[in-house]
């Protein structure tokens, strides 16, 4: 039986996963395959890699660097988190991701993005090498709408995943991983409420139709997943960890103390499950 683990987005509340990750990789706890979602699939990539702690570190080291993220950023390059300072400079120089241990590790590592011209989800599989184009589809899958570009990738421009498919599970079951670990960003029993910003969506993305709708009805679509998930978990298929109330922090806040907090909040629930 193959195992996934399926790692939802979030900006900054990714600091529980990554908290659940460096518990499991500490235990030896090993899966098949990981899809990652935005924060999940930058978080997610250090468990392939082996590199427990990293996470954490960056994040702390540079929060209040104004080329890793911040207003400064989105107004010099139109990009909130920094493209190419914090997808390239941090990974190759400042705190170096172990390209070779990734490599090497048997791990299936995959990330979901949003196509803008349809707005429909693309899933790729990331191997070895560990090179310019393997960060960008990292970034492409964390590109935020209205504070990230869209990136372009062998032809395609490409945004944030959580537009179109937040929770894959069910890729990663059709993809033949028979029992995964779903790690979620949010509190069982949350419900998405349709965003407030469509008005600015709507000015905006005004080029690309596509994800303007694919924003209208992504509380629709998040509000499903988690009840496919319900169903999936009471029939033993998956187990999901779930931070126990609202994590006290925002996709980009930078608190140094929040920050500690929630990995720790991380860190508890995973110890909880593997006990």
């Amino acid at each position: 039986m193959r195992t996934g683990l399926v790692l939802e987005g979030g900006g900054m509340r990714g600091l529980f996963t990554a908290g659940i990750l460096d518990v499991m990789m500490e235990r030896g706890i090993k899966v098949d395959g990981i899809v990652g979602v935005s924060a999940g699939a930058c978080f997610g990539c250090n468990y392939v890699s082996g590199q427990p702690g990293r996470v954490l570190r960056y994040n702390m080291k540079l929060k209040d660097d104004p080329r890793y993220m911040g207003l400064r950023s989105l107004i010099r390059t139109g990009n909130l988190l920094g493209a190419e300072f914090a997808y390239h400079t941090l990974p190759d120089i400042l705190d170096p991701f172990d390209k070779q241990t990734f490599a090497q590790s048997p791990v299936e590592f995959h990330v979901v993005c949003t196509d803008v011209y349809s707005g429909m989800p693309v899933y790729r599989q990331l191997k070895a090498p560990v090179d310019y184009e393997f960060m960008e589809w990292i970034r492409a899958s964390s590109a935020l709408p209205l504070v990230s570009r869209p990136v372009k990738i062998n032809g395609q421009l490409l945004l944030d995943g959580g537009i179109s498919d937040s929770i894959p599970l069910q890729y990663f079951q059709r993809r033949g991983f028979e029992h995964n670990i779903v790690v979620l960003t949010q509190p069982k029993g949350f419900t998405k409420q349709r965003t407030r910003l469509m008005p600015l969506f709507r000015f905006f993305m005004r080029k690309y139709p596509a994800i303007i709708s694919a924003m209208e009805r992504r509380h629709l679509m998040y509000n499903a997943q988690l009840e496919y998930l319900a169903n999936e978990e009471k029939a033993g298929h998956i187990t999901v960890i779930a931070p126990e109330d609202t994590l006290p922090i925002g996709r980009t806040n930078q608190n140094a103390r929040r920050m500690q907090h929630v990995y720790r909040m991380g860190r508890t629930a995973a110890e909880r499950v593997f006990s």
